[in-house]
């Protein structure tokens, strides 16, 4: 059995050799919280022995986070941070890659004015739009990664006593990941290998929508003609492999934007803003968002249809069987890094450029034209399980079973 700090710098190697895959000469931008300083030590110094230019680390507070959200004016959250989208989207321009270290509390801003959480993902949408493309269509190396904080581990394992929480979300992470194998570099390849397997099967089925029956869910979702179904691995504009979320456990494609209907309803709760919204199911006519109701968490998810007239659509749709790791783990992460890849899940916001064929050089415009959304939000919500079936409908319209029971029909 690997010691804890194995498994760590056994994380650490995945994130910079798998995650994204530093290059000599570049750099490496890191976004972390102040608890999560131990691993992006570790990120820092394996960054920079495998040839990193520079590493520039930007910690951030939840306390200090908070501070503002309950003292600040209310000018403070209208105003774009133009200078931190500066800088990023300079930094994309010549060719560094990003890593995020996330390890916030699901009920961080629990109690906030709505409407200040609402302004400020809204500016800070719109400032971050241009570096939101060039992720979207794989214009730089990007990971998601997470580390245990004591809040966000004591809302995972709420009945441990509170001196084993954060070693317990640890283990938990480290098995999500495959960080406690022997090996974990080579189990990454053989996983992403067959993630690929899966959409290659897809891609050569080429189905004109996707029909999902589950209780509560009857929704049905066209997908746009050229459509590519993708698993995590992707190939950034130098030509450079990285895997943009670890763990991944999904294969995805975008939807036809006016070509959803029907209505869905969630499987596990969503933590988004700080906040989060659980029980809720959403209705759609011809893509857009005409109804929803949330049994908690109400205003946050009308705070996200409304971010803007691109929230009222869906940008990707994701398939995850339910006898995925992350599933038979039966863990609650309360974050979307987790819990979509334990679920089938839609996302209301922007579709990725890389879902369609030819779609990495194609401007906003033909984007559009080819039925791909757009906006400054992308949010996964989870609303897969073990009953949930789905039937991919062809051109000429023959049905055929790809979900049974919430897992591969074939």
């Amino acid at each position: 059995m690997l010691s804890f700090e194995q498994k760590l710098d056994n994380y650490a190697t995945l994130a910079i050799q798998i995650g994204v895959n530093v290059q000599p000469g570049q750099t490496l931008v890191i976004n972390a919280m102040i608890d999560s300083g131990q691993l992006v030590q570790l990120l820092v110094r394996k960054a920079y022995e495998a040839g990193a230019k520079l590493v520039k680390v930007n910690y951030t507070d939840e306390a200090v986070s908070r501070m503002r959200y309950d003292h600040a004016s209310e000018e403070s959250f209208l105003e774009a941070p133009t200078w931190f989208a500066g800088e990023m989207i300079e930094l994309a321009e010549n060719g560094a890659a990003f890593l995020t270290v996330i390890s916030s509390s699901p009920d961080l801003l629990k109690g906030v004015a709505p409407e200040r959480i609402a302004n400020h993902q809204r500016t800070y949408g719109q400032a971050m739009a241009k570096y939101r493309q060039y992720q979207q269509a794989d214009k730089v190396s990007w990971n998601g990664l997470a580390a245990p904080s004591p809040d966000w581990a004591a809302k995972v394992f709420p009945d441990a006593l509170p001196e084993n929480q954060v070693n317990m979300l640890w283990d938990a992470i480290f098995a999500a990941v495959r960080a406690d194998q022997p090996d974990p570099i080579q189990a990454w390849h053989d996983h992403i290998d067959k993630l690929q397997v899966k959409s290659d099967e897809l891609n050569n089925k080429k189905f004109q929508s996707l029909h999902f029956v589950a209780p509560g869910t009857d929704l049905t979702v066209e997908l746009p003609e050229g459509h590519i179904w993708a698993q995590a691995g992707s190939v950034n504009e130098q030509g450079t492999t990285f895997v943009a979320n670890i763990p991944t456990e999904e294969v995805f494609t975008a939807p036809l934007k006016n070509g959803v209907n029907g209505k869905v309803t969630s499987t596990k709760p969503l933590s988004y803003g700080g906040n989060i919204i659980d029980r809720f199911s959403i209705s759609f006519e011809n893509g857009r968002i005409v109804d929803f109701s949330a049994e908690e968490g109400y205003e946050t998810l009308e705070r996200l249809v409304n971010m803007d007239e691109g929230s009222h659509y869906l940008g990707e749709v994701a398939l995850v069987p339910f006898h995925s790791p992350i599933s038979q783990s039966n863990i609650l992460y309360y974050t979307t890094l987790f819990d979509e890849n334990a679920s089938c899940h839609l996302a209301i916001g922007s579709s990725y450029a890389f879902n369609i064929d030819g779609g990495k050089t194609m401007s906003s415009e033909d984007l559009a034209a080819k039925g791909m959304n757009q906006s400054i939000t992308h949010v996964d919500f989870m609303m897969g399980s073990s009953e949930m079936n789905i039937y991919g409908i062809t051109h000429d319209g023959a049905k055929v079973q790809i979900f049974t029971d919430g897992n591969w029909a074939f």
